[in-house]
């Protein structure tokens, strides 16, 4: 039992990891990006990239929100070992392996493919109060889960 938390927590960390890794990445591109707009000439014959740059701005701005969200979101999961497929629960079906906590998507753990779905996602909706055994289909997929840390 206490290997399944081991586990988990190692999994977790890897998740606020990646997170953190796209967020600085994120960030050095946002400076970079607002650095190169202050370098762009005030002149007519510029405009039509200094817009360009304010749209890209917008959207890495957008983008670190999202990823800003993303670990506010994860000090949420609890990685108590439960029975049940909830909040923090890596599920472990006969088609992948699913870490229910943010949406994240696919990602790699000792060379084991899982996907990151938040708690809202379909997925997670349709896998909610279920037990190792149960079955469910979502589009036309049927899947069982075989185990849940």
């Amino acid at each position: 039992m206490q290997q399944k938390t081991i586990i988990k927590n190692e999994v977790r960390d890897f998740v606020l990891s990646i997170i953190k890794e796209k967020t600085e990445r994120q960030s050095r591109f946002l400076e970079f990006t607002l650095e190169a707009s202050r370098e762009v000439k005030k002149t007519a014959k510029y405009d039509s990239i200094r817009e360009e740059m304010q749209a890209e701005i917008y959207q890495l701005q957008k983008q670190q929100a999202f990823l800003n969200g993303l670990r506010r979101d994860m000090a949420k999961v609890i990685n108590n070992s439960t029975n049940i497929v909830k909040l923090g629960a890596i599920v472990i079906t006969n088609k992948a392996r699913f870490y229910i906590s943010v949406g994240l998507g696919e990602f790699f753990f000792e060379g084991d493919r899982f996907y990151a779905i938040s708690e809202i996602s379909p997925m997670a909706q349709i896998m909610k109060g279920k037990n190792a055994g149960d079955s469910f289909v979502l589009n036309n997929i049927s899947q069982t889960i075989e185990m849940i840390f």
